[in-house]
């Protein structure tokens, strides 16, 4: 669900730059004029297979899982994003074609989105925008790199730590379910590796 932006709203978001690049006042005016706030309840999708994906979204509060369902009926999940953390599916975003994915609450999740146009005016309007996000985009590439190369040449606990090195605040927040769809085994092989790390100490 939309809600009414006001300038306090985009203060998270405004911070979050702030920490990358100094930015200008009628910069932040800029962020608070093409971001709005958006709500989405407990599994509520913010995207479904099959529809072009038309927003990036900065999570200020809660949980959004990206995932795809294989033939079997399999669920995949590609990535999680809390507070502070960016989520789209990329692909259907910058080609303008249906997304394969889909994106959920797993949380009642509060984010600031901008659609695919509202970001090409911004990387018009303030040309630093489009420096941003070129590397949000790039370090974004790079996790999905890792993240592949893990699942084929890591064993199943690596990857499990490596999860918790990236997500230390998703143990408690999520069901073991989801963790195991991420790493790509069943919920008792990660409840033997979580057994497995508390005997070694």
């Amino acid at each position: 669900m939309e809600i009414d932006s006001n300038p306090a709203a985009c203060q998270p978001l405004l911070d979050y730059f702030g920490k990358l690049i100094p930015l200008k006042q009628e910069e932040k005016e800029l962020v608070e004029a093409k971001f709005h706030p958006h709500t989405f309840a407990k599994k509520q999708f913010a995207l479904q297979e099959g529809k072009v994906c038309d927003h990036f979204d900065f999570v200020v509060k809660g949980c959004l899982r990206l995932f795809k369902v294989d033939e079997k009926g399999d669920y995949h999940v590609f990535q999680f994003a809390t507070e502070n953390y960016w989520i789209l599916d990329l692909t259907s975003f910058h080609k303008r074609i249906p997304s394969t994915l889909n994106i959920e609450a797993l949380e009642d999740t509060l984010v600031l989105r901008i659609t695919h146009r509202d970001l090409l005016d911004l990387y018009i309007q303030a040309p630093k925008f489009d420096r941003i996000f070129r590397v949000l985009l790039e370090n974004h590439f790079m996790q999905q790199q890792e993240r592949i190369g893990q699942l084929f040449s890591s064993t199943a606990e690596e990857r499990y730590l490596s999860f918790l090195e990236q997500y230390p605040h998703l143990f408690n927040r999520i069901p073991n379910t989801q963790i195991a769809s991420y790493l790509g085994i069943t919920p008792e092989f990660l409840s033997k590796i979580r057994k497995n790390l508390q005997a070694k100490g």
